[in-house]
């Protein structure tokens, strides 16, 4: 029956269909799932931003970290789990607290006052301290410099390529990535490299150690009154915290422009890269501990001694990735210590300096980087080169700078008119003068015993 007024057609026309949303096309037995996945992303937003705000600024302390764990530090660690197995586990602990009590120190100076170490102590103190803080820097990592092309010799003579072809290849990739590249895209390949340590994680469970040991002798110390194990605990703490990073991480942290609204997520970033840093020594430590001090092989020369000595103990694989984790902690310092090198220079100097730059741009940063890779790897080409004598006195070197920087590092940390309300707390202040001390304390005694009675050294035959 028609309605009076209204056309038929208009009174039957269908009703239009409600629109079919992406949830609606999807069976009903998924709601639930959708429901807990919505809630699980209110529930974590908060995280996941501090996540990625942390990611933004990752890469300075992790790098600086773990490169740290160079060829040198690895022969350190090397000669301790060989010659006194898990007994010095313990010391990690407060080596851990020590390297990142210093780190943030210049992460800190570096976020908050934009400006590089070696800037900052030209500025304050002038430019005569600073000029033989630089000259000191120049000397002792031309030092380190060369030991690092040394452990790419060692590890390379393993996979049986002669030093005469992997040191100038190691040298012209080197020079090519940093020359070529960005920050960003250097850094990248600094965080590969960082991943890359894990090999010494899978040699040394292909070392079958007694895990309940090892976790006993680092929970509760073991302090052995005899000269050798006094000097390998120096020796240890002094290869941790070594003066040429706290100039690479201040500057890095610089140059990346992370500001002081960022400090947290910096602050996390050293700890991130403290804590992995011993992480990866301990793994050293353990696989040396369970193959070469159980079999009686206590003494080695250096990093690639281990390595050779863990085929027969532990197989090829083992000594394979142990060689491995070796050429790559060698190629990484080689890379990152002329760069620190070169940004001490040019701060202390006023030059131009960063990765960022041009050649044309920053032209003596450059050629100060050039010129320690170049050196650094034809020393080491020299035949019958004193390999082991210049890898001590490099060590040597970095005990007689570190307390120098880290005098002024405490001086300049702890300026209100610099530092605003980023000055060190009372109790950063205890912790920071204690562990110098410590430090400076150990490094003297190792400095001694190397100059005085070189014998008496870890690894070194009499």
């Amino acid at each position: 029956m028609a309605v009076l007024g209204k056309p038929e057609d208009e009174k039957q026309a269908p009703e239009t269909p409600a629109p079919v949303t992406r949830w609606k096309i999807i069976p009903g037995w998924t709601e639930p799932w959708r429901v807990r996945l919505l809630d699980w992303g209110k529930r974590t937003r908060f995280w996941r931003r501090r996540l990625i705000l942390f990611l933004a600024v990752v890469g300075p302390g992790v790098i600086t970290s773990n490169v740290d764990n160079d060829a040198g530090g690895i022969s350190v660690y090397s000669q301790a789990g060989a010659m006194y197995g898990y007994a010095l586990l313990w010391s990690l602990i407060p080596m851990t607290i020590a390297l990142y009590v210093t780190e943030e120190m210049c992460a800190r100076m570096g976020v908050v006052t934009g400006k590089g170490l070696s800037d900052l102590i030209r500025e304050e103190f002038g430019f005569r301290p600073t000029f033989f803080l630089i000259l000191a820097g120049l000397i002792v990592d031309m030092g380190n410099v060369c030991a690092e092309f040394a452990g790419v010799a060692a590890s390379m003579q393993l996979f049986g390529i002669s030093k005469y072809i992997s040191v100038p290849l190691a040298a012209l990739a080197v020079w090519i990535l940093v020359l070529r590249g960005t920050y960003r895209q250097v850094e990248k390949i600094f965080l590969a490299a960082c991943v890359l340590y894990l090999s010494y994680v899978a040699s040394a469970f292909l070392a079958k150690p007694d895990w309940l040991l090892a976790a006993r002798d680092t929970a509760i110390p073991t302090l052995h009154m005899d000269g050798g194990y006094l000097l390998m605990l120096t020796a240890l703490i002094g290869t941790t915290i070594a003066p040429w990073q706290f100039f690479y991480m201040q500057a890095s942290f610089v140059e990346k422009r992370v500001s002081a609204r960022q400090y947290a997520q910096a602050r996390m970033d050293v700890l991130f890269g403290s804590v992995s840093c011993m992480v990866i020594v301990f793994f050293i430590i353990v696989c040396t501990g369970a193959t070469l001090f159980v079999s009686g092989h206590h003494v080695i020369n250096d990093a690639g001694d281990a390595a050779q000595a863990l085929i027969p103990l532990a197989g090829k694989w083992a000594a394979m990735l142990f060689a491995f984790g070796l050429l790559n902690a060698s190629l990484f310092a080689a890379s990152i210590l002329p760069l620190s090198t070169a940004h001490v220079i040019c701060e202390g100097m006023g030059f131009e300096a960063g990765i960022d730059h041009k050649f044309n741009d920053a032209p003596i940063f450059y050629s100060l980087y050039t010129g320690m890779i170049v050196v650094g790897a034809a020393v080491i080409l020299i035949p019958h080169a004193p390999l082991e004598r210049i890898l001590i006195l490099s060590q040597v070197g970095n005990g007689v700078w570190l307390p120098v920087v880290l005098i002024f590092m405490l001086l300049l940390v702890n300026r209100r008119d610099l530092m605003g309300d980023f000055v060190n707390t009372p109790t950063l202040n205890v912790v920071g003068w204690v562990t110098a001390v410590a430090v400076i304390i150990l490094t003297l005694v190792l400095v001694y015993v190397t100059i005085l009675h070189p014998t008496a050294l870890p690894g070194t035959s009499g």
